[in-house]
């Protein structure tokens, strides 16, 4: 897995145009497919390096056919402790790889989605970058003492979200109403629809968990 720069993981949640994960591939990405998320990569005429689950939404033959296709195959039983994309974020956790973009890891299922966006905070993955993608919207976890760059165009809409508590020393550059150390706290709505003034903006914080949440302008 050392030649690879990125992990690129399609869970099995939303994907309205699976198209879109070929927009976002880059040379030597991994390409993993957590369970379901295989059929979402057909769809769009890819094939995963490495399909991870326990195939309770794939049959028998999808999952032979696509071993047979040169896929590597790595299965868990049906009673486990991790959902199929924990255990596709805990298989690159174990590489040299740091940064994940994560396809079709929202909508459906509120518990799964709830449970995907705070996923990066899981014990064990804290060496991981984990930016979820839906649509034109994106979405990260910072922890204290991370700093974060975003990219995108000016008038994108950028909300910081604090969770699991007090977000405390948030300090951020390239942002319209500019945070200089300032504490967000936890259920309060200070941090929404800030505005991305240049092609790139930072997020920095000291202790806590923030989510940081980028979409275009109107969304």
């Amino acid at each position: 897995m050392h030649t690879h720069r990125r992990a690129i993981i399609i869970a099995n949640g939303r994907l309205d145009r699976p198209e879109e994960v070929a927009a976002h591939l880059q040379p030597g990405d991994l390409l993993i497919a957590a369970d379901g998320g295989a059929r979402r990569l057909q769809e769009a005429g890819l094939l995963p390096h490495v399909l991870i689950g326990d195939f309770d939404s794939l049959d028998a033959a999808q999952v032979h056919e696509l071993e047979g296709a040169g896929v590597k195959v790595v299965q868990h039983p049906a009673r486990k402790d991790y959902t199929d994309l924990e255990l596709a974020l805990r298989y690159v956790a174990h590489s040299d790889l740091r940064h994940v973009l994560v396809f079709g890891g929202l909508g459906g299922r509120w518990d799964q989605s709830l449970a995907n966006l705070l996923i990066a905070a899981a014990p064990g993955l804290e060496r991981l970058e984990v930016e979820l993608v839906d649509g034109q919207q994106r979405i990260c976890l910072l922890r204290g003492g991370q700093r974060r760059t975003l990219h995108g165009q000016p008038g994108e809409t950028v909300s910081l979200i604090p969770v699991g508590g007090e977000a405390g020393g948030v300090y951020t550059q390239g942002l319209e109403y500019p945070l200089h150390g300032e504490d967000l706290h936890f259920g309060a709505t200070r941090g929404i629809s800030n505005t991305l003034l240049a092609a790139q903006a930072t997020v920095s914080l000291q202790r806590g968990l923030l989510l940081v949440v980028q979409a275009p302008a109107g969304v």
